[in-house]
């Protein structure tokens, strides 16, 4: 996939230096890592609701904590470089105080969609997906690394 990523990143019409292609290699790593946590968020949001009948706030609650332990697994190991000599377990609540909130704004997000604008769960989930998104990567990079 770094070969895909190098092809892509080095058909782009500007001139990159290695810091630059290194950060945009991370970042689509990054959008692989998180699209697959947005699979699994919206499958098991929908599953909770469409299947289980469970309020919609809670279930994309469910989900979106199902995506964060996916999310956090493949961060580790495969986006962000780790500090090694920072604590694990520091790292480990980081993440999850920075998914908490992302999960706040998700909720948030939801509630202002659905309850008050009364637009479908699925299209405000997207929304919702995308801004949790941009502050993930930017809280997990400032603080992991």
């Amino acid at each position: 996939m770094e070969k895909l990523f190098l092809k892509i990143i080095r058909k782009l019409p500007i001139k990159i230096n290695k810091e630059k292609e290194k950060l945009l290699i991370q970042i689509l790593r990054f959008g692989v890592v998180g699209g697959l946590a947005f699979v699994i968020d919206y499958a098991v949001l929908i599953i909770c609701k469409e299947v289980f009948n469970i309020n919609v706030l809670l279930s994309a609650a469910i989900a979106f904590t199902v995506s964060v332990v996916v999310n956090y697994i493949l961060s580790i190991a495969w986006v962000f470089d780790v500090d090694k000599n920072k604590d694990k377990r520091k790292n480990f609540i980081l993440f999850i105080v920075f998914s908490v909130i992302g999960l706040g704004l998700t909720e948030l997000i939801m509630w202002i969609g659905t309850d008050l604008m009364h637009i479908n769960y699925l299209i405000v989930k997207i929304v919702a997906t995308a801004i949790v998104m941009v502050f993930n990567f930017i809280t997990r990079k400032k603080f992991l690394e």
